[in-house]
């Protein structure tokens, strides 16, 4: 076998499979341990991105959806996009209780970015939206939890276009 560092260096796939076959036989002196630290750290943080990025472009749909109710009728993306946010949250803060623990704190960041790019997006002055978030996280996260000033009989039961019930899943609480 090649060494780990040099493999690392010359072709990232094949360095990942020998890494994993060196911890599969216990071979734990022969691995690279300081770029397997380095990628596990990484998979980490690519993980906390991706939850703050969805979370942006959730509060950005919601806050459009809110405050720009007429574009619900002329576009399903608000409604799809909010929809498969949720989902793709779900699927990573299934697998992360630190993840999930630390949605406050991410909303926050994600919250300011989203309005910006609300007021953008809307022609909406940016004062329009509160430079708080309106929502808790756990409504934010919730399938069932769309903003107020939506009536009732206004909330889709079917996805847009489709007939199939909608695939909606409560989130568990923090």
């Amino acid at each position: 076998m090649r060494t780990g560092t040099s493999l690392y260096d010359t072709d990232f796939y094949a360095w990942t499979i020998e890494q994993a076959a060196l911890l599969r036989d216990g071979k734990v002196q022969e691995l690279d341990l300081a770029n397997l630290a380095e990628e596990i750290e990484s998979l980490g943080k690519r993980d906390r991105r991706e939850v703050e990025s969805r979370l942006e472009v959730l509060v950005m749909h919601l806050l459009k959806w809110h405050y720009q109710p007429s574009g619900r009728q002329t576009s399903h993306s608000w409604y799809d996009s909010i929809v498969e946010q949720r989902r793709e949250l779900g699927l990573v803060l299934d697998d992360s209780t630190t993840l999930r623990n630390q949605v406050p704190e991410l909303l926050a960041k994600g919250y300011a970015r989203g309005r910006r790019k609300a007021s953008h997006d809307t022609g909406l002055p940016l004062t329009t939206f509160p430079e708080g978030c309106l929502w808790t996280p756990e409504q934010i996260l919730d399938d069932d939890f769309w903003p107020e000033e939506q009536a009732e009989t206004d909330w889709p039961t079917r996805a847009p276009g489709g007939s199939e019930d909608l695939p909606m899943r409560a989130m568990e609480p923090y």
